[in-house]
This record gives C-alpha cells, sequence and structure tokens, in this order.
C-alpha cells in the first residue's frame, strides 16, 4: 500500500476495516484462534496497540498515531504474506481466557479438553480424589498447567519428546509460578517416564493422517511436523499410547485423549473399544474418555 494511502487509515475502524479485506483478499488459513477474518483483524490491532483484548468498542473511532499504524499494519501485512498463525506473530496464545507464551517451537495451544479441564472434567472426575496427573504430548505445557489448575492438589507430570517445545513449556510453567507442582519430562512417549499411576491422563497427541498432512494449509505447515503427522491413519501414537496407558493409570484413573477428526479411524483401529465421547462446546466426536479397566483390555484384538 503506497504509504499516502496508509496514512489515510487513521482510526482503529479504518484498520480493522483495512485488515479484514487485506486478509480476505490473501486467502489465509484460520483455526489457530480466530474461524474469521474480523475476529483475526481485531486481535492484531489490540496486541499491536497494547489494548485490551475484550475492549474493543470505546476505542474503535480513536485515532492512531503514525508509529501505532505502522505496528498494525506490519502485523497485518506479515499475517496476509508470511501466512504464519497470529500466535506466532503475537508469540502468545490464549486458551479459556488463559495466556500462553507460543513460538514456532510448539503448535499453536487450540485443545478442546481446556474446556473440559475448566470444568474439571466433571461429572467424569471427582476433583479432590486427583493427586497425580500427566499430561502426553505437552508441547507448550498449555494443558499441563490447566490441568495443574484444575486440580489444585495434584502433581502434574508432562511429558514430550522434543527438547524445544519443553524450553517453552518450561517458560509457560515458570510465568504461572508451578515450579513446584508441575515437573517436565523429555519422553518419547511413555518410554522414559518414571513409574507412576495416575489418577488422569490428558493427551493431545500428533493424530492428522497423510493425507490430510499434505493437504494442510501453509499456516499449519509453520507448526513442527512432528507434533502434527500421525501416520497413515493418525493412529500411530494412540496405539502406543493405548497401548503403555493401562500400566501409569491408577485403578480408577481415566485417559482423556484427543483424536480431532479422525473418530472413524479410531473406531477401525480399535472396533472393541467403546470410549465415552466428550463434546465441548467447540467440538464434538473430537475427545473420549477410556477407563484403566478399558484400557487393560488387550488393545488390538478383535
Amino acid at each position: 500500500m503506497p504509504s499516502s494511502s496508509r496514512s489515510e487509515l487513521s482510526t482503529l475502524r479504518d484498520l480493522i476495516r483495512y485488515g479484514v479485506s487485506r486478509l480476505r483478499e490473501a486467502g489465509v488459513a484460520l483455526g489457530h484462534g480466530s474461524d474469521n477474518a474480523w475476529d483475526e483483524t481485531v486481535y492484531l490491532v489490540l496486541h499491536a496497540l497494547h489494548l485490551p483484548l475484550d475492549t474493543l468498542d470505546p476505542f474503535l473511532d480513536a485515532r492512531v498515531l503514525p508509529d501505532e499504524r505502522e505496528r498494525v499494519l506490519d502485523l497485518i501485512d506479515r499475517r496476509a504474506t508470511e501466512r504464519l498463525p497470529a500466535a506466532y506473530l503475537t508469540q502468545e496464545a490464549w486458551l479459556c481466557g488463559h495466556r500462553f507464551y507460543v513460538d514456532p517451537r510448539v503448535i499453536v495451544p487450540r485443545s478442546p479438553i481446556a474446556e473440559l479441564l475448566e470444568q474439571s472434567l466433571s461429572p467424569w472426575v471427582e476433583p479432590e480424589s486427583v493427586q497425580a496427573a500427566l499430561d502426553m504430548c505437552t508441547g507448550s505445557g498449555c494443558l499441563a498447567i490447566l490441568t495443574a489448575l484444575a486440580f489444585p492438589d495434584a502433581q502434574v507430570d508432562a511429558v514430550d519428546v522434543s527438547s524445544e517445545a519443553l524450553q517453552v513449556a518450561r517458560r509457560n510453567v515458570a510465568d504461572y509460578g508451578l515450579q513446584d507442582r508441575l515437573a517436565l519430562h523429555q519422553s518419547d512417549l511413555f518410554d522414559q517416564l518414571p513409574a507412576r499411576e495416575y489418577d488422569v491422563v490428558v493427551c493431545n497427541p500428533p493424530y492428522v493422517n497423510s493425507a490430510s498432512m499434505a493437504a494442510l494449509p501453509d499456516e499449519y505447515r509453520h507448526e513442527p511436523g512432528l507434533a502434527l503427522a500421525g501416520g497413515a491413519d493418525g493412529m500411530d501414537l494412540v496405539r502406543r499410547i493405548l497401548a503403555a496407558a493401562p500400566r501409569y493409570l491408577s485403578a480408577q484413573g481415566v485417559l482423556i485423549l484427543e483424536i480431532g477428526h479422525e473418530r472413524a479411524h479410531f473406531e477401525a483401529a480399535f472396533p472393541h473399544l467403546h470410549p465415552v465421547w466428550l463434546d465441548t462446546e467447540a467440538a464434538s466426536d473430537q475427545i473420549l474418555l477410556l477407563t484403566r479397566e478399558q484400557l487393560a483390555q488387550d488393545t488390538t484384538a478383535p
């Protein structure tokens, strides 16, 4: 945009109108916190101007200074041209009202498991009974932190195979002051994890099937492929998780597992398992609950 035209964008309303048009024209893919160009643009504008993210109306017609305008337009232009998720541009992601630091070492937090943790997994779990919990494939540590907040009496372990992801998780754990209750472990799933029984295991593993991986929009290709790819049917790591989980669950323990849009592949791989499917406001048929008793059965049996 010519500098003379940029100077005509004088208010937040002007910048938001321009941003929506710019993102729509560029055909950006959404899904990392926003599902429409308006919300995405509003977030970028408010973030760039250091304004409260939940307070737009009083500022809509406020005039911006030239350097403020350039900060906003830089973010919008990078979002449109580089196709980076907004969270990587701002180095933050919000999940159920909680802020987490993020960068391209981890996928952008967006798991609908967060909604269930807001309710302390009620009615399937009694919060006061949870003394030990595990977040498998923790990434940024967001679900581990929300688990610790949901179950204040619990010690929480968080596991990831990526040392870089654990660096990000360590920063977030420190931001929430949970170092005494939340321990990070580098492990290939359960392989290097010390023996322990957990009352709750939450897991958002790589589950995207190979055909879907090949069709991912550019925004998702900026995320670590290791955290997304689940093999031909998306179930490669899920098979390993279900096979090992019974040894790490207490007698009344439960596994909360996210599988995205792979329910058909899950049911084809595990036809003998009959999980409880947990719907949230954001997702249906994407999260399942299995008990230790169910998992203790041979998960390869027909």
